[in-house]
């Protein structure tokens, strides 16, 4: 009987995947014949048949670019660059649907040593420092039996001096996975997808309008609190947005 179950859900999986590829074909036609709203119609569908890739965020990103709908665009990029922060293509594009956007907001630097260890931690994602990890783990393995085997005096501290600077880079690497999880944990963000919204010092209806943002706008959420968002912008500025005005990436 389970085997039976077994061999249902690998029909199903992939039963599943040759949907989407289909989709992702017909979707990719339909962006090649400037049918731009079909193409988001079928990137749409992939992505509610559960399958998430940086190609079918990148290809929904351009293809609502297209449309001039700057905030799904930027929304889709972005979550392109959670999947793989250093895509290229991606870095591109989202820079061109940011100056469609109406808020021009300073970036706040950070300076130091801090700066340098974050920038280079975000080079790649958490499951990327992961498999590095395991991929020096195994290293180290065939470096140690190397090292355990050797018959001459020399191969062995040769190979055990590899096999602990690869277990280094392995601890290293371990360490980066989980501050990258930590940092992407703590710095949640969310796209602005209402033409105006605006952003008050207070979660209610009769807190002051500080101001105003507009579509495409990226945020810091900071927390929320019964449908109101308190958010952060790159400048430091922080304030009180609903809900229904914003989507989290």
């Amino acid at each position: 009987m389970k085997k039976q179950v077994l061999i249902l859900l690998l029909f199903l999986s992939s039963l599943a995947q040759a949907q989407n590829t289909a989709l992702f074909e017909e979707a990719n036609e339909a962006y090649a014949n400037n049918d731009f709203e079909t193409a988001v119609s079928k990137y749409e569908k992939i992505l509610e048949n559960g399958e998430t890739s940086v190609a079918v965020y990148y290809n929904l990103g351009n293809a609502y670019y297209k449309l001039n709908n700057v905030a799904p665009s930027i929304y889709y990029f972005e979550k392109a660059l959670q999947l793989d922060p250093t895509d290229e293509d991606v870095q591109n594009n989202i820079e061109f649907a940011r100056s469609m956007t109406i808020d021009d907001i300073p970036v706040i630097e950070e300076t130091g040593f801090q700066k340098t260890i974050n920038s280079f931690i975000s080079t790649f994602s958490y499951n990327t420092w992961a498999f590095i990890a395991i991929a020096l783990s195994a290293i180290f393995v065939v470096l140690f039996l190397l090292y355990y085997f050797s018959r001459t005096s020399l191969q062995k501290r040769i190979f055990f001096g590899l096999a602990m600077f690869v277990f280094v880079l392995g601890g290293m690497s371990v360490f980066f996975a989980f501050q990258q999880q930590e940092i992407q944990f703590n710095n949640q963000f969310a796209i602005i997808f209402a033409d105006e919204a605006p952003v008050r010092n207070e979660p209610s209806q009769r807190g002051d309008a500080a101001f105003s943002l507009h579509a495409g706008t990226k945020t810091k959420v900071l927390e929320d609190y019964q449908g109101w968002f308190k958010i952060e912008l790159s400048n430091g500025t922080q304030g009180w947005i609903e809900g229904d005005y914003l989507k989290q990436l």
